[in-house]
């Protein structure tokens, strides 16, 4: 869905031209699954895909919200009168920005939006945090809010977490907001410091494949909670602030000291380790060691699956073909229970991969997969 599009469309709902058009990325996690609540280490990547939104500023408090990805007309709302975990519908998340932005002092008077989004929705590539990004940018720069892109990325991520009511980390908001073409973010969720780490598979005759299992999820529905809340019964049970703060040499003193909760080790061991593995990926990426990080990214499927245990058929079997098929490394990307797993492979195996994952999707009786590269592209930015 093209600038010229949506501006086109904003124009037939509205009967004026928009101030702007902007756009903002789904992301795809190269590595750190799940620590972005645990204070740890994520490694994402914007998509090529977007959330457009066309915007223009009201002044007398009222929202108007339309897409063109959702049957129905235009939503109007009232900024005065949003309300946290009031909206269970799609207008829950440009809405949740707006009231952000106002529970933090910015005086947003109201707007009329017009959205269309390419970014898969429920694949585990952040269709949400893509919508809520491109909203906060364009009321940032309309009403000229001066916010920088992590700015932006927290003042998201509370609506999702408040308004919509999903327990969701920093991770998904950062990556919209902050990732640059041709990189991969290092974020430290702690502080938001951030890296950009060059990774151009291409240059180096290779490429990242996205298989979305078109198995639907949804974070708010339940077991993405309960791993977060045993995740922080670990850091308490541990006394420490996060489980970014045990140390990968300390894992099996720690691990020792949570005794015979065996679902708590679990998850505690998971995000320890994968707080490593993405150091490492980091250490090898900035040696030029690219095709190293494959086994790296197999290690972390299978903590995923084992441990932390939000794997799925669909998932395992997208890794265990690719990886039969001569893939370099394989992993479920996301929340988890079903969305999207990567697959890095040489550019010459890429058609062989994508028949062989295609073709036991087919055998098992599965829904055929949607396959397609992941270049690493631009985050948030004005379009018009």
């Amino acid at each position: 869905m093209g600038a010229q599009q949506v501006r086109d469309g904003f124009e037939e709902l509205y009967g004026a031209a928009p101030e702007g058009v902007w756009a903002a990325p789904g992301r795809v996690n190269l590595i750190g699954e799940h620590t972005d609540y645990n204070d740890g280490f994520v490694m994402p990547f914007a998509l090529p895909h977007t959330a457009v939104a066309a915007v223009s500023r009201r002044t007398d408090g009222v929202l108007r919200l339309h897409s063109a990805d959702v049957e129905g007309g235009v939503v109007e709302l009232r900024v005065d009168e949003l309300v946290p975990e009031a909206d269970r519908n799609w207008t829950a998340y440009p809405s949740g920005v707006v009231w952000a932005l106002r529970e933090a002092g910015h005086p947003v008077t109201g707007a009329d939006i017009h959205l269309a989004s390419t970014v898969p929705s429920g694949a585990g590539l952040s269709s949400s945090a893509a919508l809520e990004v491109v909203v906060a940018l364009a009321l940032d720069d309309l009403y000229e809010l001066g916010l920088k892109g992590w700015q932006l990325a927290r003042l998201c991520q509370r609506a999702e977490n408040v308004y919509v009511g999903a327990p969701v980390g920093i991770m998904d908001q950062t990556a919209s907001a902050c990732c640059e073409t041709g990189h991969a973010l290092f974020l430290d969720t702690r502080d938001l410091s951030q890296k950009q780490i060059p990774f151009d598979l291409a240059a180096e005759g290779m490429r990242l494949l996205v298989v979305d299992t078109q198995v639907k999820h949804s974070h708010s529905e339940g077991e993405y909670g309960k791993r977060r809340a045993g995740c922080e019964k670990g850091a308490a049970l541990l006394g420490v602030d996060a489980l970014r703060d045990v140390p990968y040499a300390g894992l099996d003193a720690a691990l020792a000291r949570l005794g015979d909760d065996e679902e708590v080790r679990r998850l505690v061991r998971h995000i320890v380790t994968e707080n490593e593995r993405v150091e490492r990926v980091v250490s090898l990426l900035e040696s030029g060691e690219t095709r190293a990080i494959g086994p790296v990214l197999v290690e972390g499927h299978a903590s995923l699956r084992d441990d932390f245990r939000i794997s799925c058929p669909e998932l395992d079997l997208v890794v265990d073909t690719a990886m039969a098929s001569g893939a370099l490394g394989s992993r479920m990307t996301g929340g988890g229970f079903g969305g999207s797993a990567i697959v890095l492979a040489e550019e010459q195996d890429v058609d062989a991969i994508t028949k062989a994952v295609t073709e036991a999707f087919a055998a098992a009786g599965f829904k055929s997969p949607r396959v397609f590269e992941a270049v690493p592209s631009a985050g948030a930015r004005r379009l018009h």
